[in-house]
């Protein structure tokens, strides 16, 4: 899923671990000591569940156009712990549009390849709040969820360079991440993150012609061995 794009930037120096916690301290989420527990659990287990032997491939402009290849492009989205038993799922052909299945899993969790015509190819797997959120955002629907919904994106994303870090290009190529969104009730709290993807830090982003801000966890930049 396409990680999109803030105006603001900030400067941040500390390590992502302990730049969370401090911002949830600062934030003073509402509903945010909850929010903070669970954001700092993810991070923990998600850096535990990112193999060491992953490979991240740099050739990913280019897109899967067989079911077989969606599936294998989308296995690369999560853990297996999630992905072995996943619900596969393909892209609609236009905004609306029904959600082809590819694979019928038996958990609830649905794997999806890198959405067709966007530049890079960023497969994501994700919880059914996540995904119903996704689905209510990309067909002009404003999303009605009413808890956290979390998503992962081991083979990253790509948001606007910024900081100029990495080769210096146009594009940042965001590590494996955890992403969690929130009802709308909790947009205050995630406004005062960074807006900056390309300085490796956590930051917050919206989905194209949305408004709503979801919250990205880079875990591991994109090429650490």
């Amino acid at each position: 899923m396409p990680e999109r794009r803030e105006n603001d930037s900030d400067d941040h120096g500390e390590s992502w671990t302990l730049q969370g916690s401090l911002r949830c301290a600062r934030a003073g989420l509402a509903g945010g000591r909850s929010l903070c527990r669970l954001i700092r659990t993810l991070c923990f287990f998600g850096i535990l569940a990112l193999p060491s032997a992953v490979v991240v491939s740099q050739n990913t402009s280019d897109h899967p156009t067989t079911d077989s290849a969606k599936i294998a492009d989308a296995l690369r989205a999560g853990p297996p712990f999630i992905t072995n038993n996943a619900t596969i799922l393909d892209w609609p052909q236009q905004p609306g549009g029904d959600y082809r299945v590819l694979r019928k899993g038996t958990n609830e969790w649905t794997c999806l390849p890198g959405v067709p015509g966007y530049p890079h190819d960023e497969p994501g797997c994700f919880d059914p709040v996540f995904m119903e959120w996704i689905k209510e955002s990309l067909a002009g629907r404003e999303p009605h969820i009413h808890s956290v919904g979390i998503a992962y994106m081991y083979v990253g994303a790509w948001v606007p360079n910024k900081s100029g870090n990495g080769s210096g290009g146009k594009d940042f190529h965001v590590g494996p991440h955890i992403m969690i969104v929130s009802p709308h009730e909790n947009q205050k709290e995630l406004q005062q993150i960074s807006h900056d993807g390309s300085n490796g830090m956590p930051y917050v982003a919206h989905l194209p012609h949305g408004e709503d801000l979801y919250l990205v966890l880079p875990f591991r930049q994109w090429d650490e061995k």
